[in-house]
């Protein structure tokens, strides 16, 4: 990613510490200690920890806080999307990276809502990883593109003509058309510079439409973004059911 894409997310970039310290949960022995000796190669990082369950990763993790967790999505017992939660819950500053064999979009969602930073695969490359992490470190919210284009192609859906009253799409009514469709690019994991070139603008340009865009959603970062855009699509799914629906009763009572 375009180091300048993180920067306008944040109005200041922090600074980043010499080392960051990395947990890991992780129930399949042989994946975490993958895990372990990939972050043992990866300068700036350390392992503080590493757990085959969320029960265990969370009684350790609330009392001697890791600054990341990579987190397991499928774990037994305690899901990582319950782990997540509580652990953000009680420690709001850590971060956390979703890990899962491929890309669940209901459970991408609720990994999102409970407050994870990002979501990668588990074939994340020791590089993509370590990318990553800076990115996360420098605000961004990094998520892979081939879950970022999965999530944009189940919620791809033809505009609703006529939309009931009572519930209107409000999110993305609020964007222009080009706000809407540089929205679009960002969920499908384009960087600015890529947006910039698909629409024949500007990078400075799309830095423009992305801080204005981001003001109006009331997002920070890209994942919050393109979260909420998913979002409007699904309530404008059940709109258009609901419609449909309505106008079935009414030709089925003529």
């Amino acid at each position: 990613m375009d180091a300048r894409d993180s920067l306008a997310d944040n109005e200041l970039m922090p600074s980043i510490p010499q080392e960051v310290t990395v947990a890991i949960v992780e129930d399949d022995a042989t994946i975490r200690a993958g895990w372990v000796n990939i972050l043992k190669g990866l300068e700036g990082y350390s392992v503080a920890g590493e757990f085959g369950s969320g029960e265990e990763a969370l009684a350790d993790l609330v009392k001697n806080p890791s600054d990341f967790v990579l987190m397991d999505i499928n774990l037994p017992g305690m899901s990582g999307i319950e782990c997540t939660r509580e652990l953000k819950r009680q420690v709001p500053y850590v971060e956390i990276l979703m890990l899962t064999m491929f890309g669940d979009l209901e459970r991408i969602f609720d990994a999102l809502r409970a407050g994870a930073s990002g979501y990668l695969l588990k074939r994340t490359s020791p590089a993509a990883l370590k990318a990553a992490l800076d990115e996360v470190r420098l605000g961004g919210a990094p998520m892979s593109r081939y879950i970022a284009r999965q999530i944009l192609e189940h919620f791809r859906q033809p505009e609703i003509v006529e939309k009931p009253a009572e519930d209107p799409p409000e999110i993305v009514e609020n964007l222009s058309a080009r706000e809407s469709e540089i929205l679009k690019l960002l969920a499908q994991g384009c960087q600015y510079k890529e947006i910039a070139d698909k629409i024949d603008i500007h990078i400075e340009t799309v830095r423009t439409y992305i801080r204005r865009m981001y003001t109006k959603l009331h997002v920070r970062n890209r994942t919050e973004a393109t979260v909420k855009y998913l979002e409007s699509k699904r309530s404008n799914e059940r709109a258009a059911d609901e419609l449909e629906g309505r106008g079935s009763k009414g030709l089925g009572g003529r």
